[in-house]
């Protein structure tokens, strides 16, 4: 009787004492400084040509690269640019400054697709958030201009895609993915580029509010318009698993973006849209808060996950808690991504010794089979923004502003 009590007393004890004891705070400091330690790694076997980090194959040790005209090219000098932002180090500065310029011939050319705001805002223009070097401003002013040529007044958009008017008759074409360049327009607008960016931006929003989303506010991945009329043909999906389906990626798009125009425009309209594409993706998700590549492809839970729309999406959210008028819907929204960067920090998506990159398990692009479950460097991009955004939120700064500005840079790695 006596060894009974003596445990259900200590089971007593044990319980309280683990009820009482609080959850592990996410260490924001030591994923980034993990982050710093692969980036560097990267430094260390990257070519010293224009070779830019694009992704790893499951497996694999070593980056894929590409170069400056690939659409991926500005987010690996917008990682080191981040890193610096992080460190003070001058070593990243330099090379982050490296990277950049690799993409200065995208100022100078005529357009040939969309991706122009990916390619130069994420590198230029975190480079001129941090330096305010003139250089990168008249690459961005340029690009800007350069950007502006593919926008068709009819239909109040950007086209996305040139080369698919002709190889699959989509007269005027625009994607989800779109969106992220009208930051690089507003931002242009601002800094002496012509006010029809500002505009063009805002139109393109509008348009694609209207066009792009499904009755439950799901995203189209692509819209096709009619040129002469400018009116909607259909919306369809290139990289999602069917036209009526919620591809992961897409609607992380969808939520950035909108939450970056209600920054440059503070129109309520669009604050309140990125209420709603938020909504069904967060209904949506799985218990560990990282998406299947397609929320409806068939065979969950045996689909590839894409941590790139989990960082993507936990970056947007961090930003659209700033905004968040309701306290309780502010603070899920912060909860939510701070929960999917400590699933993305842990030994099941941070790639350690396995690869230098920061994060495994991505998808590119499914129904193509290509980057399924890979290492790719837009995942890695909007992670550590997430990463240096949260950080910034926790101290109680602007998540905008320049770390150093605000005096949080830690020792040099």
């Amino acid at each position: 009787m006596k060894k009974i009590l003596f445990f259900a007393m200590t089971m007593t004890i044990t319980m309280a004492s683990c009820q009482n004891k609080k959850p592990k705070a996410f260490d924001i400091d030591k994923n980034l400084a993990y982050c710093v330690v692969q980036a560097k790694k990267t430094l260390t076997v990257a070519p010293d040509s224009l070779a830019i980090p694009r992704n790893i194959a499951p497996g694999a040790k070593n980056w894929n690269y590409v170069g400056y005209e690939d659409w991926t090219s500005g987010f690996w000098p917008g990682v080191l640019w981040y890193l610096y932002e992080y460190t003070g180090d001058s070593v990243l500065k330099t090379q982050a400054d490296k990277y950049s310029r690799f993409l200065t011939p995208l100022s100078v050319r005529s357009a040939t697709d969309h991706d122009l705001g990916f390619q130069v805002y994420c590198s230029f223009g975190n480079g001129l958030r941090l330096t305010q070097n003139k250089d990168y401003k008249d690459i961005i002013l340029k690009t800007s201009d350069t950007l502006a040529t593919l926008y068709n007044p009819k239909v109040g958009t950007i086209l996305s895609w040139p080369g698919m008017v002709k190889e699959k008759n989509w007269p005027h074409n625009t994607i989800i993915d779109n969106m992220i360049n009208l930051e690089m327009l507003f931002q242009a607008s601002k800094m002496g580029g012509s006010k029809s960016l500002y505009d063009m931006a805002v139109k393109h929003a509008e348009v694609t509010m209207k066009n792009q989303f499904k009755k439950d506010n799901s995203v189209y991945h692509v819209v096709v318009y009619d040129t002469l009329t400018g009116k909607k043909i259909k919306g369809m999906t290139h990289q999602g698993y069917s036209d009526d389906s919620m591809w992961a990626r897409g609607q992380g798009w969808a939520i950035y973006g909108y939450t970056m125009v209600y920054r440059e425009t503070k129109d309520p309209k669009f604050l309140d849209f990125a209420h709603k594409v938020t909504k069904i993706y967060l209904d949506r998700l799985p218990k560990d808060l990282i998406p299947y590549w397609d929320f409806d492809a068939p065979n969950i839970p045996n689909e590839p996950r894409d941590a790139s729309a989990a960082a993507l999406v936990a970056s947007g959210l961090i930003e659209l808690s700033t905004y968040t008028k309701d306290k309780a819907l502010a603070k899920t929204y912060l909860d939510k991504a701070e929960a999917m960067l400590a699933e993305l920090s842990s030994s099941r998506y941070q790639s350690g010794n396995a690869n230098p990159a920061f994060l495994l398990h991505s998808t590119g692009h499914y129904p193509n089979k290509s980057e399924i479950d890979y290492s790719i460097i837009y995942a890695d991009y909007y992670y550590v923004e997430a990463l240096v955004r949260l950080k910034k939120l926790k101290s109680g700064k602007d998540i905008l502003a320049p770390l150093q500005n605000n005096k949080l840079i830690v020792a040099k790695k």
